[in-house]
Parts: C-alpha cells; structure tokens; sequence
C-alpha cells in the first residue's frame, strides 16, 4: 500500500499523480512526423491540360503542405526528357520535406528542389534533388501526350 508522508496532502498527491499520467501524451503530442513521410494523406489535387485530366493522392509532408497552399494554379506544362512532364511553379517550396526516397517509379509527382518545379513521372527515372509529393491515381496515361500545355492544379 502506498503511504505518503504527513505533511503530504491528498491533493498534492493526486496532483502529482495526473502529471506523472499526462507525461506520455504530452511526449506524444511532441512527436514531429517524418518530413520525408511518404504516407498518403486524403488530399488530392487534379491536373487538367488539353482536355485531360490527371488525379494525385499528396503525401503528409512539408512540401505537400506549401504546394497545397498555392492551390489553384494556371500554369504550363510542357515535356523535360523522355520521361516527363515539368510544370514551373511561381515560387520554390519549402524543402522541410527532402529525404531520401527509393523505390522510384513510373506514376510519381515529385518536386525537383534544383529548379523549383514539379516533375511529373511517366517511365523510369533516378535523380538527385527531388521531394516526392505523391503518387497519381489511376494512370499517367495522360503525360504521354508531347507537347506544351496550359495546365490547371487545383485541390479536389
């Protein structure tokens, strides 16, 4: 049994005690997510150019979330390479979201941190400098199309 000292009163006690139970979900509530985090959130953005449409599911990081922010955009989407689609953002995003990431592959969004743009990913890549943001969700079909767009990203 638990005995406390005379000078020691019930409530001082039972204060100390709902402080030593609290500490857990404070340290929890401290706990940062990981800015590299490539868990899929239940935002989504839509991607519009020459009358096709492309859906994303964004990731829980940083860089997602200063994307989001900017949401909607007009912009140009045009070719980079044999592999993708750029679009230039009006201002470069933060990079609080950079981490390193494998498994690349077909379908990605990413954020080229070199020159500030989105990389948009319809056949194999490897690269230095980029933030994945998300994954498109039912195809990339749409990024095979050559050719130099007006585009509009807006959140759905």
């Amino acid at each position: 049994m638990f005995t406390t000292p005379k000078n020691m009163c019930r409530r001082a006690v039972l204060s100390g005690a709902l402080a030593v139970a609290a500490i857990p979900f404070a340290a929890q509530g401290q706990e940062r997510h990981d800015p590299a985090s490539q868990e899929p959130t239940d935002v989504r953005i839509r991607i519009g150019f020459n009358n096709l449409t492309l859906t994303a599911t964004l990731y829980d990081n940083p860089t997602v979330r200063d994307l989001a922010s900017m949401l909607p955009l007009d912009l140009k989407i045009e070719d980079y390479g044999r592999n993708e689609k750029i679009v230039h953002l009006p201002r470069k995003l933060t990079e609080e979201g950079s981490g390193p990431f494998g498994n690349e592959q077909s379908g990605d969004l990413c954020y080229f941190k070199p020159w500030g743009n989105l990389a948009l990913f319809y056949a194999d890549y490897r690269w230095d400098g980029l933030i994945r943001l998300g994954r498109f969700d039912n195809g990339f079909e749409a990024l095979l199309v050559r050719g130099e767009y007006s585009a509009r990203i807006e959140r759905i």
